[in-house]
């Protein structure tokens, strides 16, 4: 959740320049490196990059990124430095931000919060809904302005640099010419069909191709296997908890249930905007019009600029110390049933208080923890039930002869899969021990012993046996005959294409008409077109090639051929290009075409300014925190 915030907030531009950055510094100079042991990934310009910042990044990865799980060493290595580039690059612009002075108002930030709709409740910020959604991240609401406000600079000096960029009129117009460039062609099409006569494949050239070609043809190692497996999954959902037997756990452990003494508050909230003395004033007013005797809710109502409770008179909930910010939760966890404070100075303004009810602490009621309670003991009961039946599979492999007396002695099915190899996926994920487990130990692999006891994961146990040890070899001629046809066929189509189209192309030099040349290739000519950049449709590879080639000059066409989008061979004549003509473009979609050509050209700008800030600033990276990449594997 606070990632889509985040990239909300930044804005898409900004985090596509960045992680396009960040993997453009890479290998990038000016870093020292130092092995002793320290508490910081990186150091940039004296300001700490914390271990833990830069390994929750890299964590964070490996979740969102599971397949990164089974890089190797090297490409692991690849991505934390790119992790840790990226955070180098944040801080930079985070220094040169604290120098300039970028600030963010209270109020913009508030703005911004109360716009999110993860918090908020029928269309208005619900402060309840805010912490709760807080408090699941494990954050405070603190924590989390905090990195808003950081956040919110980065876009400032993002958009200023990006809003700074100029396109010049002249330039647009060249671009514009370019852009919707037009370009006279005649084509003629060399199909594969077009040359099948011509193809011949004899035996001689299906058993040449199979020996200079042999590890096309390898089959990989392989084992047919059988194996047991005992799944916590499947321990879990034979487990069953009675009510007796919650209720009695919760009385045994009620002293691991309780709440914090919460309080039930009101306030008004009066912002700072940009004038705090004249809040204050008006926070003051409310204060003594509320001890005159004025409804609390109904000014609440009327003045408070906190969106989440003042259409409930200012209601705050019941909440713990914890869940307030710091001067409002000083002043409500000071105060008795019935009083007002106030002005209470906060993070975002002037608070006015009454304290409505106070909630000792104590433990939760068992309605509230019941769900936890139950799910805590089917896992208690589960993780003993597993550990036995371990325990079990343990034993029995001990005098098993075979498989099947292993399953049989446990009570379990006997699992079978047939061509497993070193590569396969299922059925255990791609699980490295799996994998070691039946193809390492010449025993197992032989079919003469069962494997150990193998935990692949906190959830699964299996033991696995080999029925059939199938080597890595080379397939026979006959099973792959038609394989070696098909590939001498593609060859030999391919030269034959690509022949005929130089054949032509030298026929038309040598002065014979476009038309009759093609004719006597046995190619399909097609009448002069009209071909733009980016037609619907259009053959990609012709597209390419042609706008690619030299201007013909007066008389004297460009000639060429491409491969094409249908696998055959296109010869085409470039005989005229029209440039393009801005003022027959809609004044709009000119318009529009610039600004997007400008921020474009912004940014261009924003990278090499933080390719400019990053050159100069002093960069220290820890080397041995780059280097420990087993640390969340």
């Amino acid at each position: 959740m606070l990632q889509q915030i985040r990239e909300k907030l930044t804005g898409w531009v900004a985090l596509a320049v960045l992680g396009t950055i960040g993997l453009s510094f890479v290998f990038v100079g000016g870093a020292n490196f130092t092995s002793i042991g320290s508490s910081y990934a990186a150091k940039v310009d004296g300001v700490d990059i914390g271990i833990n910042q830069f390994e929750t990044a890299y964590r964070n990865q490996l979740q969102d990124n599971p397949q990164y799980a089974a890089l190797p060493d090297e490409f692991r290595l690849q991505l934390r430095t790119n992790i840790l580039e990226q955070l180098v690059q944040q801080r930079v612009i985070d220094n040169y931000l604290e120098e300039a002075g970028f600030k963010t108002t209270d109020k913009q930030l508030t703005d911004i919060v109360h716009r999110y709709p993860e918090f908020q409740v029928d269309g208005r910020f619900d402060r309840d809904t805010y912490e709760r959604m807080l408090l699941i991240e494990g954050m405070t609401p603190t924590q989390f302005e905090i990195t808003q406000k950081l956040s919110m600079r980065r876009t400032q000096l993002q958009r200023a640099i990006r809003g700074s960029s100029v396109v010049p009129p002249s330039s647009y117009r060249r671009f514009l010419n370019l852009a919707f460039e037009n370009r006279v062609v005649t084509t003629a099409t060399i199909s594969a069909e077009s040359v099948v006569s011509g193809i011949n494949v004899t035996d001689e050239m299906v058993t040449a191709y199979y020996d200079e070609n042999s590890s096309f043809f390898d089959l990989p190692e392989t084992a047919d296997i059988e194996y047991v497996e005992i799944l916590r999954d499947s321990v879990v959902s034979g487990v069953s908890i009675t009510e007796q037997q919650l209720q009695e756990y919760y009385e045994l452990n009620q002293d691991r249930f309780q709440q914090d003494e919460q309080r039930q508050a009101r306030h008004i909230l009066i912002l700072f905007d940009d004038d705090e003395s004249g809040s204050e004033a008006v926070a003051n007013e409310m204060l003594t019009r509320i001890r005159s005797g004025e409804s609390f809710e109904l000014l609440a109502g009327q003045y408070s600029k906190d969106g989440g409770t003042s259409a409930n008179g200012g209601d705050l909930g019941a909440k713990t110390r914890a869940q307030l910010p710091d001067a409002l939760g000083e002043a409500v966890f000071s105060m008795n049933e019935g009083d007002v404070q106030g002005p209470v100075k906060g993070d975002f303004g002037f608070h006015i208080v009454r304290l409505d009810r106070i909630a000792d602490s104590g433990p939760l009621p068992y309605a509230q923890v019941r769900a936890s309670l139950l799910t805590e003991m089917q896992e208690e009961a589960a993780e003993g039930l597993f550990l036995a039946q371990e325990r079990s599979l343990s034993d029995a492999l001990f005098d098993a002869a075979d498989i099947r007396a292993l399953a049989d002695a446990i009570g379990a099915e006997v699992q079978s899969v047939a061509g497993f190899a070193r590569d396969s996926v299922a059925p255990f994920d791609g699980n490295q021990r799996a994998i070691d487990a039946i193809f390492d130990d010449p025993t197992v692999l032989s079919g003469a012993q069962l494997s150990e006891v193998i935990e692949l994961d906190a959830n699964r146990t299996v033991v696995f046996g080999v029925a059939k040890h199938n080597e890595a070899m080379r397939d026979t001629l006959e099973n792959v005959r038609d394989q070696v046809i098909a590939a001498i066929t593609v060859d030999q189509s391919e030269d034959l294409m690509a022949s005929r189209a130089q054949q032509m192309l030298a026929a038309i030099n040598a002065g014979e008409e476009f038309v009759a040349a093609a004719e006597a290739v046995g190619a399909v000519a097609a009448a002069p077109v009209i071909m733009t950049r980016n037609a619907e449709g259009a053959d990609q590879s012709l597209a390419v090639a042609v706008y690619t080639s030299l201007k013909p000059t007066q008389g004297n066409p460009t000639l060429s051929s491409t491969r094409n989008d249908a696998g055959g061979y296109t010869v085409f004549s470039l005989d005229a290009v029209i440039p393009g003509q801005p003022q027959n473009i809609p004044l709009a979609d000119r318009d529009a075409g610039r600004n997007q050509l400008v921020d474009q050209f912004g940014v261009g700008d924003f990278v090499a300014f933080v390719q400019a800030l990053r050159a100069d600033a002093e960069v220290i990276v820890n080397e041995d925190a780059l280097a420990a990449q087993d640390l969340f594997q």
